[in-house]
């Protein structure tokens, strides 16, 4: 056992797994643990708010077949036998030791030319005659011949053949690690076999019982959630229980062995040892303390930074329009600070107890070598060997205890997960659709019967969504389903779906409950046809073959011909063989929604549901779609939800909901004489049609026709017109929903927003992967933005090149004791001896200062580059146009955590990886040339094995890495199946195809299982042959040594210095190369940063160009504008804008969600700038204007205002950042807003913190406080984006009012949705479609008859 490794490993060990040094030693799996540990440390902080772990650790095998058991018990032996190597090797080590001790000694006894070597003992000679008797006599006896007369200790020579007994030591060394490649690779391989075998049984059962529950359990559990439970959750248990735990065993057997080896070879010894090892616990624990403590101080610091941050790039377009982006860059910095402070502390602290736990083991070893050698030389108890054997027994059992304790955080981790999955593993579904219980009837007629039905979703159970609901559908006729969003249409079909079983009442189909009937058999009776329909990943053919299992090819034609699909489908280049894409992605939505009715038909149902089945639709599908389906309804019972009048009127029943219960039965024109629920969709929406057609005429006349070409992809067009409506309205609906008593049809209703919401998220998500790949930062530049702290990093490079030296230091006074035991004058023996500790000693107190020292002065440069990092990058978003931050790449949660986390990792690349690089280095370096030095000759033999120590802990490393990369591939295509499957679960259940999502997913597994076998072997092989190398270069370097030792005379001594300086190094060069994943990742991280850094906005706030002019008067003109947002190109926003307005006046704007109305004010403050067209102000063209003054002309109110968290008078100063505003002018400006009294009823009046985006007030009140901000900077023109919609009409009286004083004297754009803010109004512009229809004051436009007329007599609100 080459000492010198050992003891590295246990001074790296102590103090190292608390921090992220990985402490890579020859020592048996060392390297593997080190990607463990720290990956293992990251996870103990995500894992406190994981759930109670209620699974013991053995529960963790209760799937585990006979045969597993099997190997997982040879595995434990293996692993038993392997941890009790490294004690045995001891045993021979120590030996080996007192035979080179042996022979040194018999070698300076014979150096000594008075003694001889008869029969094998040393004897002195008997003719000796001193040299040089010049004088006879009295001369004859002088020291040397007096010492002759003393009798000589019984020593032995001659029979030491050192060269054979170090081949007989080499076989031993050999055998042990041949014995050891063995054990190591049957303990990992076993092991990790039986864990494959078991996780791939978990995975089965947790995907089949997800499968099977019923639909309101997923209503409570998200998708993404199960997801990652699937893969991460699942690879953590088998963590727990594959290698980690051959391993812990290994560990645990050799931390036992080792102590076994010192309390029998001696005591005493041990005792001394043990007894100064509280003092490195204590420290490692404190330094735990301090750093979690720290780390959490230093996270709370940065919170509060982040939470600037976060409030400042959520609210970008407030702070744009107020030019607060200086002001707001200075505050996060002053946050910063503090989060630096804590940083550099806990760097200080971290330095401050490695030096600690270096200086007390350095003591240890002082403390050791002092007393031992007491006991060899003094008392003789022991052998020098022995001595050794103790001490190194000790040293290893520590730090093997120390390594185990990494594999308890594993096995905690996997119980953690295990609890979440066993549970669902064992619960039962409420609703079994894979169950075989129920009737199956003969007949079905159709009668589809609600009685008293009350429900609410198991998600939400303070909602009720139907309340005593009672309906029948008759067979064979048409039933619509009409009334507004939210009144539980859908829910009453997903009723009869049985997806959720009601709470009170009951379901009948013909007279039977329901609940009574077969899951399957029942849904096979129902086809339905969703409002978005999803299709699988795979051809057209297998979609609608999802309909009903094993359906000839005619089938599938006959159904597409019926759903008016055969026709497109022939025309596609593969037919019936194309692919749909990922969710029918390549479908446009009228092909989709086709196909969708040509799998509900294939089942030849006897029910048929469409639910919205058309609303998704452009005209021209929709007329298609709607043919297909009156064609197919015949003879069915059909049930239809519908929002358009065109799908409803030729229904045979129509039923109004509301408030989840049917009102109101009967035909169309029934209905309409009842002026109910029905009459008002109705009326609302013929409306909203008649303005379109005159649109759509108006557009023919102009020969503009942009329609024409949009047909071809209409349904993309649609969908994403939909989208970007729904996003616009989004903001107006949630104020309009609560007031109106008119529920809205269209579908602007609530529920369609949702789908595409989850269409949005759906496509969202592919995009963050093709995030374009990016090169990694060149580590010059990184060093660039670190150059002001040079002095930190040099004196801490110096720290850190004399901590390097330290290891080789060791190995020198290591072998120099060794030394020591061979000299046979006793006083010049404990004088050397004695020497030697009080340099050990010297040695731990240089190397505290210099931990210390490198601590320090890195967290301290790495922290100040953090600070200037986050303020460069923050200071640089601020300065994007408004259209950067519409990319959903860029929202304001991802551009907080880039700031949080890329800044700091940057600090990977410099800093604390400096002082890696520079102490492996010097490391290294010292230990070669001291050993070149002393025998270059045995060095040479040893650097033969280096490259194989090195790189067994990095080969196994990369191997974990590698096998890690494949492991996620061979489980992406199952974790696609998995995904698809849950994402689209209620589909799967009406079309009751669990199974084959179940079979399909357990098919896919098979080939993560194959490679897991095969990575079983190699990474045993692997882990083998990294236990072994170092027994083998053990073997080799001992046998030639001693060679050299007999034929060259070298000493003994020197065999050790050399050995142990070079097998230290080693393990640092391994550890050196553990580091440089944090490298790369620091380079990617700070590639990143710089690509935002060197990001030119293509609206520049910070720069001075442009024209400002002085006599600013606020005439505005628009000419013509036409306008896409960035991250909707194919929508139109403005279509040719033409409006202007001089100074002084008022124009209001109306028009319905998504005309242009707020797109135009935000071309007005350049947050975009038109694509075609100009905008002019005063004349001057907007985009040759100079931004913030602009801006600063502009004062903007809009419909929900949004405030900083800090004081009123704070919120009301950020009207105007350019000058110091005094409270007089708040005052007056607060008057002006009719808020100043309010404001004084206050406890701290002016002082009153409004709460995080100022929830603390009403929204009257911060209405009021931001149009005092927009009058404070006195502004030319005043823009009122629905200022007031969002009011009762008590504060909208008072709001108005102060808007109306506001108004005076200044040029005004003001949109609202009601028309008393509008009437008085110098212009009113209608817009529709980007485009303006009709202007004039309210009488001119009443008079007209025109869109404006129907807004204002319908009564409506305007959306």
């Amino acid at each position: 056992m080459p000492t010198g490794s050992v003891k590295l490993q246990s001074i790296k060990k102590l103090g190292q797994e608390n921090h992220s040094y990985e402490f890579s030693d020859e020592e048996p799996a060392g390297s593997d643990m080190n990607t463990a540990t720290s990956k293992e440390n990251d996870n103990a902080q995500g894992n406190k708010q994981q759930p109670a772990i209620r699974v013991g650790f053995f529960q963790l095998f209760r799937f585990a077949t006979c045969k597993d058991v099997v190997m997982m018990v040879v595995g434990g032996v293996c692993a038993v036998l392997h941890g009790s190597a490294q004690p045995l090797m001891l045993l021979v080590f120590g030996l080996l030791t007192d035979t080179f001790i042996e022979y040194d000694i018999e070698l300076n006894e014979l150096s000594d030319d008075r003694k001889e070597c008869v029969n094998n003992t040393i004897q002195w000679k008997r003719n000796y005659t001193a040299p040089h008797q010049n004088q006879s006599g009295w001369g004859l006896i002088n020291n040397s011949t007096l010492e002759m007369l003393i009798p000589l200790k019984n020593r032995t020579c001659g029979i030491l053949d050192i060269e054979y007994e170090m081949t007989l030591f080499a076989f031993y060394y050999t055998g042990i690690g041949a014995a050891v490649f063995l054990l190591g690779y049957f303990q990992i391989s076993l092991w990790v076999t039986s864990a494959a075998r078991q996780v791939q049984l978990i995975r089965k059962m947790y995907f089949s019982k997800v499968m099977r529950m019923e639909i309101g359990w997923f209503d409570c559990t998200s998708v993404g959630e199960l997801n990652t439970r699937l893969s991460d959750d699942i690879n953590k248990i088998n963590d727990a229980i594959a290698d980690q735990v051959a391993i812990f065993v290994q560990r645990f057997t050799t931390f036992v062995c080792g102590f076994c080896v010192g309390f029998v070879k001696g005591w005493k010894l041990t005792l001394v040892i043990i007894a100064a090892s509280p003092l490195i616990g204590v420290g490692a624990g404190l330094m735990a303390l301090f750093v979690a403590r720290l780390t959490g101080m230093e996270l709370q610091a940065y919170a509060k930074a982040g939470a600037v941050a976060d409030e400042v790039l959520t609210s970008i377009r407030t702070v744009a329009a107020f030019s607060g982006e200086k002001k707001e860059v200075q505050r996060y910095d002053r946050n910063l600070v503090s989060a630096q402070r804590w940083g550099i502390r806990k760097g200080l602290i971290m330095g401050f107890f490695t030096g600690y736990i270096w200086m007390i083991i350095f003591l240890c070893y002082g403390l050791a070598f002092w007393y031992g050698s007491t006991l060899v030389v003094d008392t003789e108890e022991y052998t020098p060997g022995t001595l050794l054997q103790v001490f190194f027994g000790v040293l290893i059992a520590a730090m093997n205890l120390g390594q185990a304790s990494p594999c308890l955080e594993a096995f905690a981790a996997g119980r953690g997960a295990a609890t979440i999955i066993f549970e669902t593993i064992d619960r039962e579904p409420e609703i079994d659709c894979f169950s075989e219980a129920g009737y199956k009837l003969d007949k079905v007629k159709g009668d589809i019967e609600f009685h008293n039905v009350t429900f609410h979703y198991p998600s939400r159970p303070e909602v009720k969504i139907l309340d005593q609901l009672s309906v029948a559908v008759k067979t064979g006729e048409t039933t619509a389903f009409v009334g507004p969003s939210g009144a539980g249409k859908s829910t009453a079909i997903q009723l009869i779906q049985r997806f959720y079983d009601p709470k009170e009442g009951m379901v009948t189909l013909d007279g039977h409950d329901i609940r009574g009937l077969n899951i399957q058999w029942l849904r096979s009776l129902i086809g339905i046809v969703e409002q978005e329909p999803v299709l699988f990943a795979t051809t057209i053919a297998e979609n609608i073959r999802y309909g009903r299992p094993g359906v000839t090819m005619e089938d599938i034609v006959k159904a597409a011909k019926e759903a008016n699909a055969y026709n497109f489908i022939m025309d596609l280049p593969q037919k019936f063989d194309t692919l749909v894409g990922e969710g029918g992605g390549q479908m446009s939505g009228g092909q989709k929604q086709r196909i969708a009715i040509a799998r509900a038909l294939v089942r030849n149902p006897r029910i048929l549901l469409l639910d919205m089945a058309t609303s998704a639709l452009d005209n021209e599908s929709e007329a298609i779609v709607q043919e297909a389906l009156d064609k197919v309804r015949l003879g069915r019972t059909t049930i239809s939800i519908a929002h358009r009048l065109s799908t409803i009127k030729n229904a045979d029943v129509i039923v109004g909901f509301e408030h989840g219960r049917a009102v109101e039965r009967g035909k169309h024109n029934e209905l309409l004489e009842r002026k109910g629920v029905y009459f008002t969709l109705v009326t609302l929406q013929s409306q909203g049609d008649k303005a379109l057609n005159e649109k759509a005429r108006q557009m023919a006349d102009t020969n503009e026709e942009p329609e024409k070409l949009n047909l071809s992809r209409a349904g993309s067009y649609r969908a994403s017109l939909r989208a970007s409506i729904r996003q616009r309205s989004r903001s107006q609906l949630s104020n309009l929903v609560p007031e109106s008593s008119v529920p809205i049809a269209g579908e602007l209703g609530p529920r369609a927003y949702a789908v595409s919401q989850a269409d949005k998220s759906k496509n969202a998500i592919p995009d963050d992967e093709d995030e374009e790949p990016i090169e990694p930062a060149p580590v010059a530049r990184i060093l660039k933005y670190n150059l002001p702290e040079w002095p930190y990093m040099l004196f801490g490079s110096i720290g850190a090149a004399i901590n390097g030296g330290v290891n080789p230091v060791y190995s020198l006074l290591f072998s120099q004791i060794l030394a020591t035991f061979s000299i046979t004058d006793p006083v010049t023996q404990r004088r050397e001896i004695d020497g030697i500790c009080v340099f050990f000693v010297l040695v731990g107190i240089i190397s505290f200062f210099t931990q210390m020292l490198q601590g320090y002065a890195f967290s301290k440069s790495g922290e100040l580059l953090t600070r200037r990092l986050r303020r460069l990058g923050f200071h640089s978003m601020l300065g994007q146009e408004i259209g950067w931050f519409d990319d959903h790449r860029n929202s304001p949660g991802a551009l907080t955590t880039r700031l949080a986390t890329d800044a700091s990792q940057v600090q990977g690349a410099t800093g604390s990886q400096i002082g890696m690089i520079v102490n492996s280095l010097t490391n290294i370096g010292v230990a070669v040339i001291m050993s070149f030095y002393f025998s270059w000759k045995l060095t040479m033999l040893i650097l033969c094995f280096l490259p194989f120590i090195a790189l067994s802990g990095g080969f196994q490393a990369s191997m974990l890495t590698g096998f890690a990369k494949q492991d996620k591939q061979a489980m992406e295509t199952a974790g696609r199946i998995s995904g698809e499957a849950l994402n689209n679960i209620r589909t799967i259940a009406g079309l009751g195809k669990e199974r084959n999502f179940v079979e399909m997913y357990e098919a896919q597994l098979d080939a993560p299982y194959q490679a897991a076998l095969k990575k079983a072997n190699v990474y045993g092989a692997c882990y083998g042959f990294a236990q072994c190398v170092v027994f083998l270069t053990n073997s080799a370097s001992y046998r030639f040594g001693g060679y050299l030792v007999k034929q060259e005379g070298l000493h003994f001594s020197l065999v050790f210095r050399v050995i142990s300086a070079i097998v230290t190094s080693g393990t640092a060069l391994g550890r050196a190369s553990s580091y440089t994943p944090d490298y790369a990742k620091a380079k990617i991280s700070a590639a990143r940063f710089f690509q935002l850094l060197d990001r030119v906005p293509q609206i520049s706030i910070y720069s001075d160009k442009g024209d400002k002019w002085d006599n600013f008067q606020g005439n505005i003109e628009f000419i013509d504008c036409k306008f896409t947002y960035p991250t909707r190109p194919d929508i139109q926003v403005l279509n040719g804008l033409n409006v202007a307005v001089k100074p002084g006046q008022t124009l209001a704007f109306v028009g319905s969600s998504g005309c242009g109305k707020s797109t135009s004010v935000q071309l007005l403050e350049r947050f975009y700038d038109p694509d075609h067209g100009r905008v002019l102000i005063d004349g001057h063209d907007s985009t040759h204007v100079n931004v913030p003054f602009l801006r600063s002309k502009i004062g903007i109110v809009s419909q929900e205002p949004i405030l900083f968290d800090c004081s009123i008078a704070e919120n009301i100063k950020y009207g105007d950042n350019s000058r110091e505003i005094s409270m007089n002018e708040v005052i007056s400006a607060a008057k002006k807003a009719q808020l100043h009294d309010f404001v004084m009823s206050l406890p701290e009046k002016y002082d009153t913190n409004v709460g995080a985006q100022g929830s603390q007030l009403s929204r009257g009140q911060k209405q009021r406080i931001a149009i005092a901000r927009a009058i404070i900077r006195d502004p030319k023109i005043l823009l009122l984006d629905e200022a007031t919609s969002a009011l009762d009409t008590e504060s909208e009286k008072t709001v108005q009012e102060a808007l109306d004083k506001a108004r005076e004297g200044r040029t005004c754009i003001v949109i609202a949705h009601r028309l008393s803010t509008i009437q008085n109004s110098d212009i009113i512009a209608v817009m529709s479609r980007g485009l303006l229809i009709e202007k004039g004051t309210h009488d001119q436009l009443m008079a007209l008859n025109g869109a404006y007329y129907k807004l204002v007599t319908t009564g409506a609100p305007i959306s």
